[in-house]
């Protein structure tokens, strides 16, 4: 009160203005009307003045007096007046100052007469009234108000209860329970009570204990009974004691609490005549001991969970089952109701949702949802919310469904009239029902059916204004699938009809959703409900049980158990099943089959279950060697593809994961999308395909797919469409082509590093497999629309998206055939010809049209510089066309067509087949047949089109720029190598465009050169490939060997096929002053030299393949052999050469390396049964036999031979070859070390006197004696005809080689040659050669003592070194070959002048001096080693230190070259020591005359062009 509002100046001047002043501010105050406020500004105004009067500032009777005005201004001012004098009571009796109290006194004594007293004796303190004489003493007056309030508010009034007054009551419940239709209403009532309670003295609270109990029982008439409450008793705590004290008497074990009084305590609340906190506390159980119950019971089910999955012994058995009893008795004891759900039950039935929602609020997740009554009144509930909506948008077609009427009661949830009103409450409701929507199917499917419709106008609906809306709903509805239709559909019992009705739901949601809906469902439902734990361990229990059991024969029985079991739970399920097939691969086909039962919704769970089983982070996708794919990842490959073939699952989900996973770069689940598309669309992939099946797979579609494949591909054209469809919808398509083929080098580069070479190899083999075979599908399956708008041109493919250019054309190429077809159809169409030979024109047209780009694309593949050999239209040509396009197989399409007519033949005489059916199958029989017969017609057509376009072109294919040899090299480089590894029908289509370049007689094209660059250093390009790409690289090989061999075999087809062709051209380079060119063919017979040649360079390069114990080389040249076993090996002794060190390895590997010993035993195997149709080497090739050399087949010496040694006839033959082998060697130790590339064919020349074109001594006695400058007239007069020198000097060479050979044979079988037998043989052999002597004619004289020395070294040495000896490579000429060399050296002039890369022609290389060393030092390391078991063998013998090994291996240039210095510090010892190195020439002083001699006419024999000679053997040598 202490706002002061009277100014001082008011006070000064009271009487004048002052006064005036205070009854105008009252009068103001009065009549703001402030809320109450005003009042209080008037108490502040009187306090104020009454305040001065207690400070005697104012006069006593000028106050009162102004007071006594003022009260006419409201009615209550004697009331405030009344409670200013109240509290300057309190302060002047605190102020202890009574000046002051003696002035308050005054004034409310002067106050008296218009304050009433009474007002006065209620504010003020008694004793401030006794000393106005209001009361007479304040000590009673004390007393008297204790007393008052005593019996007003404490002394109980007595009423009469039931027993006492019976009457009273009676006519009470009378008046309640009567018929309350004849407009008697609550206040009627309320009148006639208040009387009964007064004329009977009832008891009130009695009184509403009855009307609550005639509630109970008329609980159909809430409104007026809960109107009569309203208006009897409106206090909520007196109404919740009494409800309180009721629900109390039912606490009492085995008592019920009656649903009545559950339903008038849910009415009360809902029209919140009392407060739910208020109520709640009275009933019974507790909040902690329903939280304890919820534990016990998540704890029960996990126990019960885990003796489902135990091996539980009988001890133990019997044991839980007196738990169990003892459990049971306990249970039998009935606790007393859960009050609290009764309430909750109530209030849902009558619609109250907001108070049942704070009880549920109260209780564990689901715990009042888990009894089946709450959950019903729930679902009644979301019924009658969603009616209306789902009546406008849920109903089906044709349905009628069951009208609800809505609930009375005004107060309830409000119906849902569209989408945005479910989430009001429906969701809400929903997600507190959770799991337990199970007890109500039609709800379930109302729900689902919401859903669908929602789904449907979100789809359609595009609006962004209502976007966000339509994605809250729609995230609304997945968290209801999530938390709310899984979880139910886990506990329903096998209704399939729901799980098809989810599906209908689930199929409008992406798989992304789906899958992680199915994710939540699998991982982290069962572990939210003590039902669902149960659930999970009962599914896991009865699936061990039907897994247990499943073979083929129950298949049907066991599908319908396990359809059943998937309906509700089919996660748990198939995760078991999966880790099943995972061990038991053997399980594949009775599951696959057993799942014919299962709904729509579980193969999509199907499929998730396999992607989440594929994609464990905890499984090793290797095996623990290393160096295989894991065997679980094979199965549940071969699963997906079995599966995924059968049954129709979406496939977007799993091509995903197998992109996502290449992205990421991991190609082991390539595995899985490889056998998808085999089962799927029927593609295989495999290297194992028989000669007819690869025929087939070069004609049309419909010849592929009946002879092409191992499996039989009828109906796949669905499940092919499937696959189709996913990967278009899903744009899958070309990103999984790109990504394969990058993930090739992927696999060896990025992953590579850590893995096994095995496994790697293993790796890149399946990722270059798939994409093949899934280029195939797409090829075949997309429309030629589809297929060009997806693959853009080849420039982009290979520079912007950096695909190897094999893939790049690969894909491409089936582009190209469309657009070249779709264009020839255009032109057809536009000029209606019917000419072939104007159809030939216009196919040529839209060749060129189509083409051309490509052309120029191409261009920028490559540098520039390919272009100068290579035309770009030959390349593209070359990589677009395939073996449809250049040969039709008549033999493939007439096998068919024959196989057909036995059909026919075999279901017209089968008598048990019913006649409508064998109508159906000929029928489908004659359709194909006639089908096949078109299409070859049609193949033979178009493969007439393209030869015709081809002949076109050829001229402009090749350019004469540089030599044949760099167009060769670039040839093989970019295109026929890369090519023919990349599938098998390209390895057939490389040989067969070889052989058609050649038919074609292309300019610029040497056929030989190719051939011979392919057969003659395979060993770099067999050690480089995977084990699948030997399989194609064999293949090829064969392929061409073929070719090969039919052209050998026959005069009449080489003459045919080869001769006047430019491909077999040899042309000599003249240095003579008319420069002109000399044109020859290479005749038949020369022909059969290099082929013989090409068989021995291959015999060499398997070999030593074989020998170097590296795993990659063995596997990889016993894969190869295998392959061209048809073609090779047809000469004898190198098949025996093989078959030894075959043998050899089957031996080493049978305990080391299995698969290796696998791959040699099959090998070895088919090599014996092949010996049948080899051919001794003089059948091969024709050859001139000495008159003393008729040595039988069957002692023919090649690599390896371990046949018996042979007569002394061939021995003495050997003698005299050492003048000619000097000669040899001395011609090689002038060479330099030459480049790697070469050093394998520079070491097949020296060891063999019959190579034709790889003769590096030729050519270096002919650059020694261009030197000497003799004159052109004698070169001229000199012809590639050979002389008595040269033959000698061959059969010499293979004489001393021989000889060789059959002392190692000797040395083997351990027959020791006594001094006696050297002697005779020493003779033997100087009788033999003057034999020889005599037949040369001007032949050489001999040196017989050297030629002793030389057979007891090599007979000293083969006793010593045998083990060092065998396992190297023997020259495989035999010793018949000596006669053979004048022919030999005529086809070697021949051959090496044909074109450089004839001859591996040796280069003055001195750039690369360290790799050549490093091999000379490995020739060195083993010829030292060889040499110390010798001299130990020997005791102690001087032989020669320079002595070598027999091996060609050895025979590199550059150790000829060393063998030169070594030759210079030896020779002056060779007399003395009379004994010879094999391969070394004397080389310096000692050179005889003969020699001198021998050297001269050769230099006139071959002076012929050899500085010209020399610079083009250069050239070849860098290009090579």
């Amino acid at each position: 009160m202490a706002t002061l509002i009277l100014s001082g100046e008011w006070i000064k001047n009271w009487e004048k203005s002052g006064k005036h002043e205070f009854i105008q501010l009252c009068k103001d105050l009065t009549e703001k009307t402030d809320h109450g406020s005003e009042i209080r500004d008037i108490q502040a105004a009187l306090y104020e003045l009454c305040w001065q009067v207690v400070q005697g500032n104012l006069k006593l009777d000028v106050v009162a007096s102004v007071l006594g005005d003022m009260m006419e201004l409201r009615d209550d001012m004697p009331s405030i007046l009344a409670d200013v004098f109240s509290i300057l009571d309190l302060e002047t009796v605190a102020l202890e100052d009574k000046n002051k109290r003696d002035h308050y006194t005054q004034l409310v004594g002067a106050c008296l007469f218009f304050v009433p007293e009474a007002i006065l004796k209620e504010r003020l303190d008694p004793e401030t009234l006794e000393s106005l004489g209001l009361i007479k003493q304040a000590h009673q007056f004390n007393q008297k108000i204790v007393k008052i309030k005593t019996k007003l508010f404490y002394k109980q009034q007595k009423f009469n209860l039931l027993r006492e007054e019976n009457e009273g009551y009676a006519k009470l419940i009378t008046e309640l329970g009567q018929d309350l239709s004849n407009n008697i209403t609550s206040h009627l009532v309320l009148e006639s009570i208040k009387s009964l309670i007064g004329c009977f003295n009832l008891d009130p609270n009695r009184v509403l204990d009855i009307i609550l109990e005639v509630y109970e029982s008329r609980s159909d008439q809430d409104e007026f009974f809960l109107s009569l409450i309203k208006s009897y008793m409106c206090e909520p705590l007196t109404l919740c004691h009494i409800l309180g004290f009721k629900f109390k008497f039912y606490q009492e074990p085995n008592e019920e609490t009656p649903k009545s009084l559950y339903h008038i305590a849910a009415a009360l609340l809902h029209h919140n005549l009392i407060e739910l906190e208020d109520l709640y506390v009275h009933l019974m159980p507790l909040d902690v001991t329903i939280i304890e119950e919820h534990k016990r019971d998540i704890s029960e089910a996990k126990q019960i969970a885990r003796k489902l999955v135990m091996v539980v012994l009988p001890s133990e058995k019997s044991e839980d089952k007196e738990k169990e009893k003892e459990k049971e008795e306990e249970k039998n004891e009935k606790p007393p109701d859960n009050q609290k759900l009764g309430l909750l039950e109530a209030l849902l039935r009558i619609g109250d949702w907001q108070h049942a929602q704070s009880i549920m609020d109260q209780m564990p997740s689901f715990y009042a949802t888990s009894h089946k009554a709450i959950a019903l009144a729930l679902c009644q509930l979301v019924h009658l919310t969603v009616e209306p909506l789902y009546r406008r948008a849920g109903v089906p077609k044709g349905a009628r469904g069951c009208i609800m009427h809505p609930l009375k009661n005004k107060r309830a949830p409000q119906p849902a009239e569209n989408f945005e009103d479910l989430r009001r409450d429906t969701f809400s409701m929903l997600c507190y029902l959770g799991p337990h929507l199970s007890h109500d199917p039609v709800l379930f499917a109302k729900v689902v059916r919401l859903g669908k419709a929602f789904m449907k106008e979100y789809q359609s609906d595009g609006r962004l204004d209502v976007k966000e809306k339509m994605d809250t709903l729609l995230s609304c509805f997945l968290s209801i699938a999530d938390h709310v239709l899984l979880p139910s559909l886990s506990l329903m019992d096998c209704n399939a009809c729901m799980s098809e009705e989810l599906w209908g739901l689930f199929k409008l949601f992406p798989y992304q959703h789906r899958y992680r809906l199915y994710g939540q469902w699998k991982n982290e439902t069962y572990s939210s409900h003590p039902l669902l734990v149960k659930v999970k361990a009962q599914t896991v229990e009865r699936a061990k049980y039907i897994m247990k059991r499943l073979t083929k024969e129950n298949v049907k029985q066991s599908g319908r158990q396990i359809g059943k079991l998937s309906h509700s739970n089919p996660t748990i399920l198939f995760d078991y099943m999966l880790s099943q097939i995972q061990w038991y691969d053997n399980l594949i086909v009775p599951v696959v089959d057993s799942l014919k039962y299962l709904t729509s919704l579980n193969y999509d769970v199907l499929a998730y279950c396999i992607i989440e089983a594929l994609a464990n982070p905890e499984k090793e996708k290797m095996k623990h060697d290393d160096t295989t794919i894991s065997s679980w990842l094979q199965s549940l490959a071969s699963l997906c593809g079995s599966v995924f073939r059968k049954y129709p699952i979406e496939l977007a989900g799993l091509l995903q994961y197998v992109t996502n996973q290449l992205k990421a770069g991991k190609s082991f689940d390539l595995l899985i999308l490889k056998e998808v598309v085999q089962k799927m669309a029927g593609i295989e992939i495999t290297d194992e395909m028989t000669s007819e099946q690869l025929e087939a797979m070069t004609g049309g579609e419909q010849l592929k797919a009946e002879g092409g494949y191992f499996g039989q591909i009828r109906n796949t054209k669905k499940s092919s469409q499937r696959l189709k469809d996913a990967l278009l919808d899903h744009e899958l398509a070309l990103p999984l082509c790109l990504l394969m083929a990058q993930q090739r080098n992927g696999v060896v580069f990025l992953e590579g590093g850590e893995k096994h070479l095995k496994l790697v190899g293993h790796l890149y083999d399946q990722c270059h497999d798939t994409l093949v075979q899934f280029g195939g599908f797409l090829a075949s399956n997309l429309s030629t629309e589809d297929y060009i708008r997806r693959v853009p041109s080849i420039d982009v493919l290979c520079n912007q998206f950096h695909t190897p250019h094999d893939a790049a054309f690969f894909l491409s190429r089936p582009m190209y055939a469309h657009q070249i077809l779709s264009k020839y159809d255009e032109l057809k169409k536009a000029e209606k010809g019917n000419r072939q030979q104007q159809k030939v024109h216009k196919y040529v047209a839209a060749c060129e049209q189509v083409m051309t780009p490509v052309h120029e694309a191409v261009v920028s593949l490559h540098p520039a510089r390919v272009w100068d050999d290579l035309r770009p239209q030959f390349y593209a040509t070359f990589w677009s066309l395939t073996m449809y396009d250049l040969a039709v197989p008549h033999a493939a399409y007439e096998r068919e067509v024959n196989k057909l007519k036995t059909q026919i033949k075999a279901i017209e005489e089968n008598p048990e087949i019913p006649l409508n059916k064998k109508k159906k199958e000929k029928e489908r029989c004659t359709a194909l047949q006639e089908k096949l017969q078109e299409e070859e017609k049609k193949q033979l057509e178009h493969v007439q089109r393209v030869l015709h376009r081809l002949k076109l072109e050829k001229d402009n294919w090749l350019l004469a720029k540089s030599t044949k040899n760099e167009t060769i090299t670039k040839f093989l480089q970019l295109c026929l190598f890369p090519r023919c590894i990349f599938s098998s029908i390209d390895a057939v289509y490389c040989a067969r465009f070889v052989e058609l370049v050649h038919q074609q007689k292309t300019p610029n094209f040497c056929t030989l050169l190719c051939y011979d660059r392919v057969f003659s250093a395979i060993i770099y390009t067999v050690a480089s490939c995977t084990e699948n790409e030997s399989h194609r690289y064999g293949r090829f090989l064969c392929c061409m060997l073929e070719t090969v061999t039919r052209w050998h075999s026959d005069r009449t087809i080489y003459e045919k096929e080869c001769v006047n062709y430019p491909g077999f051209l040899t042309i000599f380079r003249a240095t003579g002053f008319d420069g002109g060119n000399k044109v020859d063919q290479l005749d038949y017979e020369n022909f059969r030299h290099v082929v013989h040649k090409w068989h021995y360079m291959l015999t060499k390069a398997s070999v030593h393949c074989l020998e170097t114990g590296d795993y990659t080389h063995i596997r990889n040249i016993l894969i190869v052999l295998t392959k061209i076993l048809p073609c090779y090996p047809k000469v004898l002794n190198l098949g025996q050469a093989l078959e030894c060190r075959v043998h050899k390895i089957c031996l080493e590997e049978k305990d080391k390396r299995p698969d290796l010993y696998a791959l040699a035993m099959g090998y070895s195997g088919r090599l014996k049964s092949q010996k049948v149709h080899m051919v001794p080497e003089n059948e091969f090739h024709h050859k001139e036999q000495p008159a003393r050399s008729a040595t039988p087949a069957n002692q023919q010496n090649g690599p390896g031979n371990t046949g018996k040694p042979a007569s002394s006839t061939s021995k003495t033959e050997e003698g005299t070859s050492e003048d000619a082998d000097r000669g040899k060697d001395k011609s090689q130790g002038s060479t330099k070390p030459v480049n790697k590339a070469n050093s394998a064919a520079a070491k097949v020349t020296t060891s063999n006197g019959n190579s034709a074109l790889n003769s590096t001594k030729a050519f270096k006695d002919r650059d020694e004696k261009e030197k000497s400058g003799k004159e052109k007239k004698e070169k001229k007069e000199k012809t590639p005809g050979s002389t008595p020198e040269m033959k000698a000097e061959n059969r010499r060479e293979k004489q001393r080689d021989d000889r060789a050979g059959k002392e190692e044979r000797a040395a083997r079988e351990g027959k020791e040659k006594t001094p006696k037998a050297d002697r005779e043989k020493a003779k033997a052999e100087d009788k033999g050669s003057k034999d020889d002597k005599a037949k040369a004619g001007n032949g050489e004289p001999m040196e017989p003592t050297r030629e002793r020395d030389t057979i007891k070294e090599s007979k000293s040495k083969e006793k010593g070194d045998r083990s060092a000896v065998a396992g190297s490579l023997k020259s495989p000429v035999p010793r018949s070959e000596s006669a053979e060399s004048e022919r030999d050296h005529k086809r070697r002039k021949l051959d090496t002048h044909s074109s450089p890369s004839h001859s591996s022609s040796v280069k003055d290389n001195s750039n690369e001096p360290k790799e050549s060393t490093s091999k000379d030092h490995t020739v060195n390391d083993r010829e030292t080693s060889q040499e110390s078991k010798r001299r130990k063998d020997e005791n102690g013998t001087n032989s020669s230190k320079n002595s070598k090994s027999t091996s060609p291996s050895c025979d590199s240039p550059l150790s000829a070259e060393k063998e030169k210095t070594k030759r210079s510090k030896s020779s002056s010892k060779e007399k003395a020591e009379s004994v010879k190195p094999e391969r070394t020439s004397s080389g310096g002083k000692k050179e005889s005359r003969h020699d001198k001699e021998k050297s001269e006419k050769k230099e006139k024999r071959d002076s012929s062009g050899g500085k010209e000679e020399k610079k083009h053997h250069k050239s070849s040598d860098k290009h090579r």
